[in-house]
């Protein structure tokens, strides 16, 4: 039978499917709008289901009768969230303006397609309230996924298009459709991901696939091509919140509306004014140079559109017309703001009428049960799957770049790279600025620009891009002035919060034993039983015990903060009611630390005596997550008691005796300073030992390193006098001997060794008259003698008293040690004076393939002594066990005006940089030996509170703290990294040196 050709048709059928399976707002048959008199004529437009659709306008038509043609085809109600594209005559790519007549704008409509999409993105999916226009939304993000602007393999998008997981379905829908660029690589963890969606529906899954995109850092950004004033190529967009800048693809500035007083356009230079603010170091007027005048006017006028959509209650009226002649351009905003799209569907009694989903076969019953009056009022119910595995969805959205070093100002040594990271110059031979991965700096890895990639991802199939810093912040932008957070002024919240920031970072720590390495040791069996039991029963306690003791910090802060239960806040502004229940909790667990000594000691055993363990261990420290070396993760919990004992000393001592809180904390601090004198002995035996096991790493030509008695004292740069000159060596100062080493150009980047001075019979004299050499000083061995010059006087000075030190220990012993090296140092003086010592701090990144044969880790403290030349005693590894720090901080750099958010761990003289406090790993790592810390000057335009300065010859960094106590902490922390006054142990160690 023939249908009636005047019957309505649904929406559904329009979008070219049989069946309808989902509600709008609109009834079907809607009257079009009025058209002008006139020819009519054909144009072309593409939905977001890539159907094309033919209408008719009459030639005088504006284009918001195109659009509204457009709206009433699709039932669309909230159409104002959209626009219609396309490409001019320049090629350039314009938004159909609604104000003028189409065929004005659209010269050749019979050789050109509009195409329907999503122009106003709002933070918030919530704030769409029509099914459908979230459903169009979701075609949106999965286009965007599938060109490439969102990198992601999430399977978000395959469940909303086809349905409940079929696997034969499934996997035929892929061959023909495609979501991402690399599909065809990951199809089988797709539909894996598919079948765990089962009885989701479309609706739930839009849901989802929103709710994750909104928090991209690219969502609903499309970039604008620009320079800045130095001719850096920079990109311009608008969103929301104001105009954005980026690098590459990571954003590094924004200017929120409320800071913008006007922004215009002079020819090809893009204008932003500010509002007048003595406080920001921003200049009044920025300008970016773009491609052409035409370029400037077309984001000039979205940006334009963004803001009157975003922030005015409603359409602008139009500017009345000049008398005698026109200035500027009269172009305006039309259409619904969002708050009226808003208030109307909210006021408004539409019907629900039935759309279909290009590929959906199941009903979507959202809004048309009978108990339910209003599809509105419902919420797609929570899924387990979507909370518990959101990091996961959000990592596999991103895509990790690496940073070089271009507008960076950081040490181009050492922030380091990824396992699959090339090694690369600049086109200008600056150096870079690498992401951690495969080598921070007591890693392992080469310096070069690399990327972090996502999942199912080949380094080979990703492009190196420039940018200039990792995704910074917990949602990826910059931290605007006007949302600042707002804490509670009392000292002892801010060191609670050290607490809660701290043992975040100690819990990541844990990890990295009780899941990291146990999984790896797991997947290789080559691990012996008895030490995988022993590591796991006594390692795996501690870190459960310290999930629970995390949860109840995470949440006595949020309630001491007043985001929670803020009428009785009062009873919980303290934190030694926890600490003393915990810390009595942990007493119960001293058997289980007394045994990480013996965790220590038999992993290394097994290195000992398998090449395949050895392997094993080696290559995990080669995974990002391994950031430290691996033995300095045993340790961590015997120091974490250090750090609550710290923490309860700073709040005994800012508690009066009559706080409610003192009493708790004085008793927690007795039971955290028993303990840590309990394993104090333990304690120090592990860190020597460690660090031995450490160096014999770093050391080519020595193998019985690490033998019982020896003691480690300081390591350090040198320049030793010979035949040639003064040359650079690295020298080892143990408590038998003194090494001494080159840093040749092997292919693991070892430090040979070329002689060892025993200790035993030594003197030494201060001889810089004598060989007119500043800061040298002579040492005389029974069999040799050795003239050496530090770089300036402290470092002498420091050198000096340690060898002494040194020497009176060995008189001590029993008997002199001479049998230190287990090579002749006939083989290793063959390369003595050679050119080994030409090589440069360019040059330590090395080969990177000879690296990957070797698996050595070619950039550890030793290297950063060795090219800044400078040294580290024991004494200092002791300091900077106590002196660990977790917490927010905001950077800039030297030349650049934004702040941004970074979560920061300051540990093993480094600073490690993460986008949050999640990550599994850092993104960069700066270490901080020969930095200098302090506060900017005047001159520096820094107008902010509780900044501190970082810098190394030319390299500058800025960062902000929130607090002043967070500042002083930050402060203290780094200067015991990078302070080069003569250090002295702490006092709780003093006893046992």
């Amino acid at each position: 039978m023939v249908e009636p050709a005047d019957r309505p048709s649904t929406a559904g059928q329009r979008l070219g499917a049989p069946d309808s399976f989902g509600v709008s707002t609109l009834e079907p048959g809607l009257r079009p709008p009025t058209q002008p008199p006139g020819r009519q004529v054909s144009i072309r437009v593409q939905m977001l289901d890539d159907t094309q659709e033919v209408f008719q306008i009459s030639q005088r038509s504006t284009g918001k009768v195109l659009f509204d043609l457009i709206c009433v085809h699709l039932n669309l109600v909230e159409g104002d969230y959209f626009g219609l594209e396309y490409q001019d005559q320049r090629k350039m790519t314009v938004w159909l303006d609604l104000l003028k007549p189409t065929l004005k704008q659209i010269r050749r409509p019979k050789n050109t397609i509009l195409r329907f999409v999503v122009k106003f993105f709002p933070p918030d999916h919530t704030q769409l309230l029509e099914e459908l226009t979230r459903y169009l939304f979701a075609l949106q993000i999965k286009r965007d996924l599938a060109c490439g602007h969102l990198i992601c393999n999430d399977t978000s998008a395959p469940h909303a298009e086809i349905g409940d997981f079929d696997e034969t379905q499934s996997w035929q829908h892929l061959l023909h459709n495609k979501y991402l660029p690399d599909q065809d690589a990951i199809r089988d963890k797709i539909t894996d991901c598919h079948r765990k969606h089962v009885g989701q529906t479309p609706a739930e899954s839009d849901y989802q696939l929103l709710e994750i995109a909104r928090r991209l850092e690219m969502y609903g950004v499309r970039l604008h091509p620009a320079k800045d004033r130095e001719g850096t190529k920079l990109s311009l967009a608008v969103a929301h919140t104001g105009v954005l800048v980026f690098q590459g693809y990571t954003k590094i500035n924004a200017f929120n509306w409320s800071k913008v007083r006007k922004l215009s356009f002079k020819r090809k230079r893009f204008l932003i004014k500010l509002r007048a603010d003595p406080q920001s170091a921003h200049h009044d007027t920025l300008e970016f140079a773009m491609a052409s005048r035409d370029c400037c006017k077309i984001f000039w006028k979205i940006c334009v559109e963004y803001h009157a959509f975003f922030r005015l209650f409603e359409e602008p009226k139009p500017k009345p017309k000049p008398i005698l002649f026109t200035r500027g351009s009269s172009f305006r905003f039309s259409g619904r703001t969002q708050k009226q799209i808003i208030d109307y569907v909210k006021d408004s009694e539409l019907k629900k009428v039935p759309f279909e989903r290009k590929h959906s076969k199941i009903l979507s019953n959202f809004g048309m049960s009978p108990q339910s009056s209003s599809f509105r009022s419902q919420v797609p119910k929570e899924v387990t799957h979507l909370e518990s595995n959101r990091n996961t969805h959000l990592h596999s959205f991103l895509n990790l770049s690496s940073f070089n070093h271009n507008g960076t100002g950081a040490d181009p040594k050492f922030l380091n790279p990824g396992p699959s990271c090339r090694a690369n110059k600049g086109s200008t031979g600056s150096p870079h600025v690498v992401v951690n991965g495969n080598g921070s700096v007591h890693g392992q890895g080469i310096a070069g620009i690399g990327v972090l990639h996502g999942p199912g991802q080949s380094p080979e199939r990703q492009q190196l891009s420039p940018l200039t810093s990792p995704l910074l912040t917990d949602a990826g932008c910059v931290r605007h002035d006007d949302e600042e957070e707002k804490f509670p002024t009392d000292k002892a919240y801010f060191i609670a919060k050290e607490l809660l920031t701290t043992e975040r970072t100690y819990l990541k720590d844990l990890q990295v034993i009780t899941e990291s390495f146990h999984s790896v040791a797991e997947k290789d069996e080559v691990l012996p039983d008895s030490v995988k039991d022993l590591i796991s029963s006594n390692y795996d306690p501690v870190y459960k015990f310290h999930q629970g003791f995390l949860k109840e910090v995470e949440q006595r802060l949020a309630q001491w903060s007043g985001r929670s239960n803020a009428h009785i806040k009062g009873d919980y502004q303290r934190i030694g009611d926890i600490l003393l229940k915990n810390i009595q909790g942990l007493r119960q667990l001293t058997i289980h630390l007394q045994k990480h000594s013996e965790c220590l000691v038999e992993l290394e055993r097994a290195c000992r005596s398998s090449r395949k363990v050895e392997a094993v261990c080696r290559d995990f420290e080669q995974q990002r997550v391994c950031y430290l070396p691996f033995n300095i993760f045993l340790l961590r919990p015997l120091h974490r008691l250090l750090h609550y004992k710290l923490i309860l000393e700073r709040l005994c001592k800012h508690y009066p005796p009559t706080h409610e809180d003192f009493r708790d904390c004085r008793a927690a601090l007795a039971d955290i300073s028993e303990m840590a004198l309990q394993l104090q002995g333990t304690m120090m035996k592990m860190e020597n030992f460690q660090k031995l096991l450490e160096l014999k790493k770093d050391l080519t030509g020595i193998e019985n390193l690490a033998t019982p008695g020896r003691e480690f004292i300081r390591l350090g740069c040198l320049s030793k006098l010979s035949g040639k000159g003064l040359q650079q060596r690295m020298f080892f100062l143990f408590s038998d001997s003194l090494v001494y080493t080159s840093r040749g150009m092997t292919p693991s980047n070892q430090f040979k060794v070329h002689g060892q001075l025993p200790l035993f019979g030594m003197t030494i004299r201060e001889s810089e008259e004598e060989w007119g050499v500043p800061h040298s000083f002579t040492l005389f061995g029974q069999r040799q003698s050795v003239v050496v010059a530090a770089s300036c006087a402290s470092e002498m000075e420091r050198w000096v008293e340690d060898i002494r030190m040194a020497i009176d220990l060995a008189e001590q012993s029993s008997s002199p040690n001479t049998d230190l090296l287990s090579t002749s140092l006939s083989e290793n003086k063959l390369s003595e004076d050679t050119g080994a010592d030409l090589e440069s701090e360019d040059e330590l990144g090395g080969s990177r393939s000879s690296l990957e044969r070797q698996g050595h880790r070619g950039n550890t403290t030793v290297h950063v002594c060795w090219h800044r030349n400078t040294s580290v005693s024991m004494v200092d590894f002791s300091v900077a066990v106590e002196n660990q720090l977790s917490g927010n901080l905001l950077r800039k750099f030297k030349n650049s005006n934004g702040w941004q958010k970074l979560w920061v761990v300051f540990t093993n003289f480094s600073l490690f940089f993460y986008k949050s406090h999640q990550d599994d790993y850092p993104l960069a790592s700066l270490p901080l030996l020969g930095y200098s810390v302090t506060v900017p000057s005047e001159s520096e335009n820094i107008h902010k509170d509780y900044v501190f300065k970082l810098h190394f010859k030319s390299h500058v960094y800025y960062f902000r703290s929130e607090s002043e106590y967070t500042f002083e902490r930050w402060m203290e922390v780094i200067r015991s990294a990078t302070c080069s006054a003569s250090r002295s142990l702490p006092s709780s160690r003093k006893d046992l040196y």
